[in-house]
């Protein structure tokens, strides 16, 4: 019953987060020779990243209440023929202005990713198997990273960027199919007439909620590094600061992505015994988010030799895939119907975070004068490295610290 189960929901919807993945993780390699052929400064290339991100956290409150309103299969059905437009639109676009819309585009195709897999497994699986099937999901769904690295790179000189993002729009199309035909439909139970204003009503009060508030803005950091560097920044930084060629950078991305699946798979598996043996529901976060502190003060040290970058680039991986544990013990605290937009509205801050960050990091860059190559300064990515470390380590002193407070309130 689990496998099926695993099959019919956890697979396809993994395969849409797989997507979303692609979608994100591509910029890191195809950014570079865009940026070059079509003259974009540091702050337009960011700027085309985060647009995604933009649009991406504007659609997450109203997707939260269509996922516990419509279920997962029907929202990520049309989501992901959105997607498909959106890599049509980026491969035809000519200039900044129509790439940009194509990142919107995308960014709304791609919003139901991982909430829609934690929506469908708390539907479907029991609560203490949530967190470990979720990180087989994630898992998959960092596949898609993978996907969009070595193999990208590999395909840049027979089909050119444009190729690369017709062959998206295919898959993202396959996966839409995928999804209608594999996924089911929750059963409603009795008394589960519902009304839009009822809806949005009790979306208020979540995000009213204190409980909400005092853990949500922390556990949407964890994930924050991964979105600002795996999307952008990791691919400029492994050229300007440790001094790799595309093949090099592609090929540490590449392995980086692997850390990942290896990473949501032991997150999630640590969160659920960790909740089985009554430990803390955000020890693995926290222990997560102070891994990532220490291991970016390594990389403001602006190492240079190959095998100690890739070090700490996979460590940063394995540690960062954390984030869809923080999460569900998020979600958890809530009653399980409104899962949608609980994990919506986390992933509301976490790309939110993400695209001010982004930005930010291509305005900090920016300070300094562009190096001999045409690059950016050693110096204003550590700069930069600073800014998201302080960022985690103050999450990681909330979450630990939150639990000592008493009398939180979640809405029913």
């Amino acid at each position: 019953m689990l496998f099926r189960t695993l099959v019919q929901v956890t697979f396809p919807l993994a395969a849409a987060n797989v997507m979303n993945q692609a979608a994100r993780m591509v910029m890191a390699i195809v950014g570079p020779v865009i940026a070059v052929e079509l003259g974009l400064s540091a702050v337009e290339l960011g700027v085309l990243a985060a647009s995604l991100f933009a649009a991406y956290a504007a659609t997450q409150l109203p997707l939260g209440v269509a996922l516990d309103a419509f279920g997962a299969r029907r929202v990520q059905t049309a989501l992901m023929l959105l997607t498909a437009i959106g890599f049509a639109i980026f491969a035809l676009s000519p200039g900044f202005a129509g790439l940009v819309s194509a990142r919107i585009v995308l960014g709304i195709g791609i919003s139901a990713g991982l909430m829609a897999v934690i929506k469908a497994h708390a539907d479907w699986f029991e609560r203490a198997r949530v967190a470990h099937v979720t990180g087989i999901a994630t898992a998959i769904g960092a596949l898609g990273s993978a996907f969009t690295t070595s193999p990208v790179q590999a395909m840049l000189p027979a089909l050119g960027w444009r190729g690369v993002f017709w062959g998206l729009c295919l898959s993202a199309l396959a996966v839409a199919i995928w999804i209608f035909l594999s996924v089911p439909d929750k059963p409603r139970g009795p008394g589960a007439a519902r009304t839009l204003r009822g809806d949005i009503a009790l979306s208020g009060r979540i995000l009213a909620s204190g409980t909400f508030w005092r853990l949500a803005p922390a556990v949407a950091t964890l994930s924050m590094f991964n979105f600002a560097y795996l999307g952008l920044w990791a691919g400029p930084w492994l050229r300007d600061v440790a001094g790799m060629d595309g093949p090099a950078r592609a090929g540490v991305l590449f392995l980086y992505t692997f850390a990942m699946v290896g990473g949501s798979v032991l997150a999630g598996s640590a969160a659920s015994r960790a909740t089985a043996a009554g430990l803390p529901s955000f020890l693995v976060p926290i222990v997560s988010l102070a891994g990532m502190v220490l291991l970016q003060a390594g990389l403001m040290l602006q190492p240079s030799q190959p095998s100690l970058v890739l070090v700490l680039w996979l460590a940063i991986a394995v540690f960062g895939a954390a984030g869809p544990a923080g999460y569900i013990a998020l979600c958890q605290k809530f009653p399980p119907e409104q899962t949608g937009r609980v994990s919506t509205g986390v992933n509301t801050l976490t790309l939110g975070f993400a695209f001010l960050v982004q930005a930010a990091i291509g305005w900090i860059l920016d300070l300094w004068p562009r190096n001999a190559s045409d690059g950016w300064h050693s110096d204003a990515y550590s700069c930069a490295l600073a800014l998201t470390a302080a960022l985690q380590a103050l999450a990681a002193v909330v979450l630990a610290t939150a639990g000592r407070r008493r009398g939180l309130a979640v809405p029913t």
